[in-house]
């Protein structure tokens, strides 16, 4: 019996790939937010740092190809295509090409392992207004249904789990038995949280990691804050994490960015310049793990779920109640 889904189609935020890209960027990220000027210019800087280059595009590229090639290894192939909320390629023209290809339904794989509006929602709705655009424009449509939750997926755990081990491995012999295990994720707004699973789905995820690597603790702290100062966010930040901790006599940090797919500015900066330039200051040892980025485990999971959703609808067709999202997901 022929699949329902023809295509994949992986959504992503997007990232500027030069010094000029990054106000264009930025105005496309913040558009309808108040923002002050100083914030966009501090935000401008971490981009700036980095030659104005965010490697998320890449990165999502060479996932989606990893996505295609797991799912012909398997004798499922399928077309993958990538979209972007923020930059090319833009998700209109993602949906262009793919109308234009023959493509009419396919299974979408928002990269964020845990729901909230603003990591999973919205997107969704970026692709229903862009499908819309492109009907206006006179192209056929692009129904997508999208993946199911997949936080506790194990090769996303293994994939995270095996980044963490690398980590341990790059401190000394007298932290590494002493370190703890310090997840991050992006900070959300708390009324936010309140509405989705995000924060729940987050502690699972860490959970599931700790174990697999047989840490005797760990935490789970945030960081990316953005908003208004008197709006609460999840907490606590990872920086006031780690230097309320280390006055407390924490030893030594391992840092898993558990909250991201990719090694992406946010992640660099936040990570590896800030909370790096902190525990040199305090004098904490501390040791990143990559995030799930191109590792075979994770790269098979995203392709599992590909082909269980495939697999979910292979004798009916999902019956949306929002366009674009197939009745039975939240």
């Amino acid at each position: 019996m022929r699949d329902h889904f023809d295509a994949v189609l992986m959504v992503a935020f997007g990232g500027p790939q030069g010094p000029a890209d990054v106000r264009p960027f930025l105005d496309n990220v913040l558009r309808g937010r108040r923002v002050s000027p100083a914030r966009v210019d501090e935000v401008a800087h971490h981009y700036e740092i980095f030659g104005g280059v965010s490697p998320l595009t890449a990165l999502t590229l060479a996932q989606a190809d990893g996505v295609r090639e797991s799912l012909r290894s398997r004798g499922r192939p399928l077309p993958v295509y990538v979209g972007m909320r923020n930059w090319h390629p833009f998700l209109r023209d993602t949906l262009a090409t793919m109308s234009r290809d023959g493509i009419r339904h396919a299974v979408g794989f928002v990269a964020a392992a845990h729901r909230s509006y603003s990591s999973c929602t919205q997107y969704r709705e970026n692709v229903a207004a862009a499908r819309a655009e492109i009907a206006g424009l006179g192209h056929a449509d692009v129904r997508v249904t999208y993946v199911g939750d997949w936080h506790t997926h194990p090769g996303f755990i293994e994939a995270n789990a095996a980044h963490v081990r690398t980590a341990l491995a790059g401190l000394p012999d007298s932290d590494r038995s002493r370190a703890r295990l310090v997840f991050t994720a992006h900070s959300i707004p708390v009324s936010m949280a309140e509405r989705f699973p995000y924060q729940h789905q987050i502690e699972e995820s860490a959970r599931l990691v700790a174990s697999m690597v047989g840490a005797r603790e760990h935490a789970v702290v945030f960081q990316s804050r953005s908003g208004r100062p008197e709006d609460p966010w999840l907490g606590p930040d990872v920086c006031d994490y780690l230097r309320e901790e280390a006055r407390r006599g924490l030893a030594a940090a391992v840092l898993c960015p558990i909250g991201f797919l990719c090694d992406h500015v946010e992640v660099l900066y936040d990570l590896d310049v800030e909370a790096a330039a902190l525990c040199a200051e305090i004098g904490l040892p501390m040791a990143r793990a990559r995030t799930a980025g191109d590792h075979p485990a994770f790269l098979k999971a995203v392709a599992d779920t590909v082909l269980s959703t495939v697999d979910r609808y292979r004798t009916g067709r999902p019956l949306p109640i929002v366009a674009g999202e197939p009745a039975r997901q939240p």
